[in-house]
């Protein structure tokens, strides 16, 4: 799988300058956060764990974002002195990956692709690039690419109306050696001087993809955006058994040891109520998954073998009192960029990935720091927190949707 991308972030945003006039586009506000927010997002929730931002225009802006709010992500910055153009940008930005074929996108566009899927094909068919197409009907905004019957790419068709056709969605997966044994002016179009200079003499793959896509490149689309990114506020009465519960483990379900970890069964206390507030969460929610962080383990300070004791015992208990946990899921470890540690959402991208019945956008992430707050919007999860260890965190948050005193209080609600 696709593990490394290129995030083409240097937009000037020209068409959105009355909007948005001081900003770079891919930090355009969508439903209260940066646009780049949910586009690093969805990255992630395809399986990307290592990001290279291309930044150019008031790249301040970008960079001060991710150090604040995703300081915890694997990431580097590609700087250009002087615009560089698509093509100059990928090919600054290819020099810190580290693998052979990356993927690259733009800031400013989401396309729901399913990466796995369409990176199995580039690889089968041994692309120099394969570009990800979305169907469009009844558009003048984008020009048209055609393929044959076995997905090469034949033309490239100028902006103009058409009823119907594959647009350039602006997802590519690049051979990084091929790409970079080209030669190239030192300011170049991806588009222009690479796919539609050499199509018919490289391997340049179109792969159709009829999935959802917005470009927020134009005010109309920028408006849309907001609509289609908000959410509906959390209404606990609305939880039924489509919905999905994700809860920490130490400092929710039982007492945490501060500055220590639970290295045992025998260390291990329940909070009062926890066994009934679990009857309740059974009867209420469709799935429920434990997601803790673990770093003991990696410290050395205790073994996988007792932790994962530790959770069973856990688990009997709790299914004994009548209540019921599906899955429970850890990180051991001690790196804080790894995509499982939270904040970092990968838990709970493994756990749809293991039951992909799973709605994040029906699930809620119940914790008692903000490490877990930032853990559930990343993964596009409602967020409760429990302020049993940190009752001085603020609240109105905006990573946190709903605060009660106990967990007991939170499951009465329910």
């Amino acid at each position: 799988m696709v593990k490394e991308a290129i995030i083409l972030a240097g937009g000037l945003g020209t068409r959105l300058r009355d909007t948005i006039p001081d900003l770079p586009k891919c930090m355009a506000p969508v439903a209260g956060r940066p646009f780049l927010f949910y586009v690093i997002n969805y990255l992630r929730s395809q399986g990307i764990e290592k990001f290279i931002f291309s930044l150019g225009y008031k790249h301040e802006a970008i960079e001060d974002y991710l150090d604040d709010q995703f300081s915890t992500l694997n990431y580097q910055l590609s700087i250009e002195d002087e615009p560089l153009g698509t093509g100059g940008a990928i090919q600054l930005a290819c020099f810190k990956t580290t693998e052979e074929n990356v993927l690259v996108a733009n800031g400013d566009t989401i396309f729901s692709v399913d990466l796995h899927d369409a990176f199995t094909f580039h690889l089968h068919n041994m692309a120099e690039c394969t570009l990800l197409l979305k169907p469009m009907e009844n558009f003048n905004r984008y020009g048209v690419v055609e393929t044959d019957t076995d997905n090469l790419v034949k033309s490239f068709r100028e902006k103009q109306f058409y009823a119907k056709g594959n647009i350039n969605g602006g997802v590519y997966f690049l051979n990084k050696n091929k790409f970079l044994d080209e030669e190239f002016p030192a300011k170049f179009s991806f588009e222009q001087d690479y796919l539609e200079k050499f199509y018919q003499d490289r391997r340049i793959y179109g792969l159709v993809q009829d999935e959802y896509f917005i470009d927020i490149g134009i005010p109309e689309d920028y408006q849309r955006a907001q609509t289609e990114f908000a959410r509906p506020v959390l209404d606990l009465k609305a939880v039924d058994k489509n919905w999905t519960l994700f809860i920490d483990r130490d400092g929710i379900i039982n007492h945490e040891k501060k500055d220590d970890y639970i290295r045992n069964w025998n260390e291990f206390k329940f909070y009062d109520g926890i066994r009934n507030a679990f009857q309740k969460f059974a009867d209420k929610f469709g799935k429920i998954n434990v997601v803790s962080n673990q770093r003991g383990v990696g410290r050395g300070l205790m073994t996988e073998d007792g932790l994962i004791d530790i959770n069973q015992n856990m688990q009997q208990e709790i299914e004994a009192a009548g209540g019921r946990i599906d899955a429970v899921y850890y990180c051991t470890s001690t790196d804080n960029k790894h995509p499982d540690r939270k904040p970092n959402p990968g838990m709970a991208f493994r756990a749809k990935a293991d039951d992909p019945v799973i709605d994040l956008s029906r699930s809620i992430m119940i914790g008692n720091k903000l490490s877990d707050m930032r853990f559930g919007r990343n993964a596009g999860a409602y967020t409760v927190f429990i302020a049993s260890t940190n009752p001085e965190t603020a609240f109105p948050h905006p990573d946190i949707d709903l605060r009660f005193e106990t967990i007991t209080a939170f499951a009465k609600a329910l």
